[in-house]
């Protein structure tokens, strides 16, 4: 080997650096397809991707920059399945350009196409978010009137119950209250009432009979 020629040493080293790179080429994923954005308002935005299928991706990495060139920024993610994120802290009626790449094991992808979007102004955020809040607010407002309206159900069923056991408290009363009156009549009627009239026997005789008499004559 010591024999070999010198120039032969740099050729076979290209040849390994060239089949590294190839093989770590097959095996990173391939760019993310479909990519769009979505949900714009004034200071943020929502962009999603698909991945093709079969191949593990385990992150992404996202290139945002301003059309002017102002501002660029690089956001990356590891051990997720995720294929959207959500962009903060944008600047109101401005141009930005983004490109997303897939993070699989063995490295990166190249990046997407470049996707333009602009975002809106202040002004136009307004609506949605009144409309939202409008919303939010008519929701609540129904839920309070569902609660009203449930309470006044079992207030008006409990009142109606109430109502109820008064009644029959009372018609017992009633009843109770008869039968003590007609137990003191009762009770209060003469013993001449009860008791049967006797009958008189023998009265005309009675009249009739008088205590004898006794005549003394003096001689």
């Amino acid at each position: 080997m010591a024999s070999l020629p010198a120039y032969l040493s740099p050729a076979a080293v290209l040849v390994l650096v060239s089949c590294d790179l190839c093989l770590v080429r097959a095996n990173r994923p391939p760019s993310p397809v479909n990519v769009t954005v979505t949900q714009l308002k004034a200071n943020s935005a929502m962009v999603s991707w698909d991945v093709p299928e079969g191949d593990v991706v385990i992150g992404y990495a996202i290139l945002q920059q301003r059309q002017d060139g102002q501002m660029q920024r690089f956001i990356r993610e590891v051990n997720t399945t995720t294929r959207a994120c959500v962009l903060w802290d944008l600047a109101e009626d401005a141009d930005y350009v983004i490109q997303v790449q897939s993070i699989g094991l063995h490295g990166e992808s190249q990046a997407s196409k470049r996707v333009h979007f602009r975002t809106l102004k202040q002004s136009d955020r307004l609506p949605s978010n009144s409309s939202s809040q409008g919303d939010i607010t008519m929701e609540g407002l129904d839920k309070e009137r569902q609660l009203q309206t449930g309470e006044i159900v079992i207030i008006v069923a409990v009142l109606f119950m109430w109502a109820a056991v008064i009644a029959l408290f009372c018609k017992q009363y009633d009843i109770i209250k008869d039968n003590d009156s007609n137990n003191n009549k009762e009770k209060s009627k003469p013993a001449s009432e009860h008791s049967t009239p006797e009958r008189p026997t023998g009265g005309l005789l009675r009249s009739k009979m008088k205590s004898p008499s006794v005549n003394i004559i003096e001689v």
